[in-house]
């Protein structure tokens, strides 16, 4: 991958765009990750005085907010940071009746979390006039990692042609701080969660396989059912055929 055409042309793209929903700039979550740090810098290039930033902590690891705001801070991007601990205690409170509990484990409650960011992340936008640029990437949209009307509801995904493994060669050539570079990509679901434990694969085996179509017949397997069930996320709602 010719990485400076890649920036140059999806800079442009973001660009047009933009311009055809008849909007000023753009808003992106940063989630102290690489794939918002790219996208972050994306935006920042396309839109110099109309991009904002967004930190959205819920009950997440402070370090992840210490790296968005080092994101921020490298990228000179303005930035508001929304805390949705509050909001998230009365929600999970409401819905089933105890009061938030850190140790508990519900991908229900947990999908709570980015569906909250993106109420924010619109409110926002619609305030400015500014599309939401989605971080999601071909990787996880592929095989469905990624919440529904959460981090999925989004206006433009610029890096959704992208396998992780060529977002970082992006990052590199952008030259976002190593520690984001390396850092393990995690959706912050709950404490200690890994993308690539979440998933039960590594991005370097489903990286191969979405590039060559090869992998071990178990992890091609995986991925092909994970594909097949997560159809419903990466299509608009069914309607009847009459």
């Amino acid at each position: 991958m010719d990485a400076a055409k890649m920036v140059t042309e999806l800079v442009a793209w973001l660009q047009e765009e933009v311009h055809r929903a008849g909007a000023r700039g753009a808003v992106v979550g940063l989630s102290g990750g690489i794939d918002s740090a790219v996208v972050a810098a994306l935006c920042r290039r396309a839109f110099p005085d109309n991009c904002l930033g967004l930190i959205m902590p819920c009950h997440s690891d402070p370090a992840d907010a210490g790296d968005a705001r080092l994101v921020a801070r490298h990228l000179e991007l303005p930035v508001v940071e929304v805390v949705l601990d509050g909001v998230y205690d009365q929600l999970v409170l409401l819905l089933t009746g105890k009061p938030y509990a850190a140790g508990r484990r519900s991908l229900a409650l947990a999908n709570l979390k980015p569906r909250l960011r993106m109420m924010t992340l619109y409110f926002h936008a619609n305030e400015r006039n500014y599309l939401v640029i989605g971080t999601g990437n071909r990787s996880e949209l592929a095989v469905g990692y990624f919440t529904k009307y959460g981090d999925g509801g989004v206006d433009l995904l610029p890096l959704a042609n992208l396998v992780k493994s060529q977002v970082r060669e992006l990052a590199r050539y952008l030259r976002l701080p190593e520690r984001i570079i390396t850092k393990a990509p995690s959706a912050g679901l709950w404490a200690g969660q890994t993308d690539e434990g979440e998933m039960g694969l590594t991005y370097e085996v489903l990286d191969h396989y979405l590039l060559t179509g090869e992998a071990p017949p178990a992890a091609k397997e995986k991925i092909e059912a994970m594909t097949a069930c997560s159809a419903h996320k990466r299509r608009l709602p069914l309607v009847p055929p009459f």
